[in-house]
């Protein structure tokens, strides 16, 4: 709770940095404050306790996935810091990122669906600012708006949801509603299995999953790159440990109704993300498409429903956060020059900065699955939990989709290092460099320590 409240006070005090003329100060104390939170939750390990008439609970799931939201964020602010220099209202938009932060959290801890849903709400609003934060863009307003109307659409949903379990159990209790499932397993009415039905559509929205994807690729690639990245990452991250912890809590009793739905869309979800991402030729609307495959492989480990599964979620999370903000990266470098987004402006950065190719390579090949990048081993424990719960069709359909998605990942790769252009329009410097390494040895370094983080839940 005190992460909360931390992040929280930084969101106030961004808004009056003005004010109080410290606006030039703003960026270093909202680093500082991300890491002070951190520290915070880490030291809050190993223990539980509830907030709010049980409303909020703190357990090592919740301290798990906020530290992972917050380091995320923290590296998040490193690699934009160009976007909020540019930025006249700068600490507006600070801000807004920081009380984002805060609905993600408590996406993280909460122990009650209307905790969930309000939560869900702050992280959203928040998302449609920011999506339409570049005025002028046409792009960027039509990105907004388009977020905007499919996101109240899925909240409905959500709500209606929530609404029919409430009438059936008589409380928004996670640990309620999972005793009375528990107790009543044979005598549940139809309208409580119809409330999971529109609970998966509102949260299938949220994840961008197929056939609820079709928002992502527009949104994605109209909104500011260094708020698609924060989309992509905190976001989504922040949509699948709630997933988790709502249907891995409330309706295990029942899970033989909903797990096949969920193995069914996670299916779905891959096909459709790698093959329409192969016939892209930008490389932000390709990782908008790669986002959605990535949303496929997740699904199969909350399909798997086993103790497994919330390790597999949290390794995996972390690979690809790490390997999706290494790319924004330089997406953020290439769209800052006004450049085109096609592959085809990789040409020659091998020979021009190889130290920039070897990393970016690297985040690629975490994304694709290739040992021993940390994605590799995110795909493995997702597929061994998938196995073990016998979802064997679904895995060779992920080895299958992952094949898929190699091509357009090595079609980067291949434009770097065999690319006619001996200089690239662009160049990678400074602390663009320096994050971009960072997400690349990181990569390496998580893919080595897998068995800690996955034992760690």
């Amino acid at each position: 709770m005190n992460t909360i409240v931390t992040i929280a006070g930084l969101g106030i005090l961004s808004m009056l940095s003005e004010i109080f003329h410290f606006k030039k100060q703003l960026f270093v104390l909202i680093l500082l404050g991300l890491a002070a939170a951190i520290g915070i939750s880490v030291m809050e390990w190993d223990t539980a306790y509830s907030y709010y008439n049980h409303m909020v609970l703190i357990d090592n799931y919740a301290i798990a996935f906020s530290v992972l939201l917050m380091s995320v964020t923290l590296l998040w602010f490193l690699m934009s810091q160009s976007y909020f220099k540019s930025e006249s209202s700068m600490e507006a938009h600070a801000a807004i990122i920081l009380f984002a932060l805060c609905g993600a959290i408590c996406m993280t801890c909460f122990s009650d669906l209307s905790m969930l849903f309000i939560g869900l709400e702050i992280l959203s609003i928040s998302m449609y600012v920011l999506c339409g934060s570049d005025k002028l863009n046409k792009r960027s307003n039509e990105s907004a708006m388009k977020y905007f109307m499919m996101g109240a659409f899925a909240t409905g949903f959500l709500l209606f949801g929530i609404a029919l379990i409430y009438g059936v159990v008589g409380s928004f209790n996670l640990t309620d509603i999972a005793t009375y499932t528990g107790q009543n397993v044979n005598n549940l009415p139809m309208i409580f299995y119809a409330g999971i039905v529109l609970l998966l559509v509102g949260l299938f929205f949220k994840v961008s999953a197929a056939p609820f994807h079709f928002w992502a690729p527009d949104v994605y690639d109209g909104a500011p790159t260094v708020i698609t990245a924060f989309m992509a990452t905190v976001v989504k991250t922040a949509a699948f440990a709630a997933f988790y912890r709502l249907f891995a809590t409330c309706f295990s009793s029942v899970f033989t109704f909903w797990i096949d739905i969920i193995a069914i869309v996670a299916a779905l979800t891959m096909l459709a993300g790698n093959i329409l991402a192969v016939y892209q030729t930008s490389v932000k609307r390709m990782l908008a498409y790669s986002s959605v495959a990535h949303a496929g492989y997740i699904l199969m480990a909350l399909a798997a429903v086993s103790q497994s599964s919330k390790g597999a979620i949290f390794l995996y999370l972390i690979a690809y956060s790490l390997s999706t903000l290494g790319v924004f990266a330089v997406l953020n470098i290439i769209h800052e020059k006004k450049l085109s987004d096609d592959v085809s402006v990789f040409n020659g950065l091998a020979k021009s900065n190889p130290l920039a190719a070897a990393m970016i390579s690297i985040c690629m090949l975490s994304m694709a699955g290739i040992p021993p990048m940390a994605g590799f081993f995110g795909k493995y424990y997702i597929f061994l939990a998938a196995l073990n719960s016998g979802f064997t069709w679904l895995v060779l359909m992920a080895v299958l989709s992952s094949l898929i998605g190699v091509f357009y990942y090595f079609r980067i790769v291949m434009a770097m290092y065999t690319g006619k252009n001996e200089t690239t329009a662009f160049e990678i410097k400074g602390l663009p460099l320096f994050f971009l390494v960072l997400s690349g040895v990181l990569s390496v370094i998580i893919g080595l320590g897998t068995n800690f983080i996955v034992n760690l839940l």
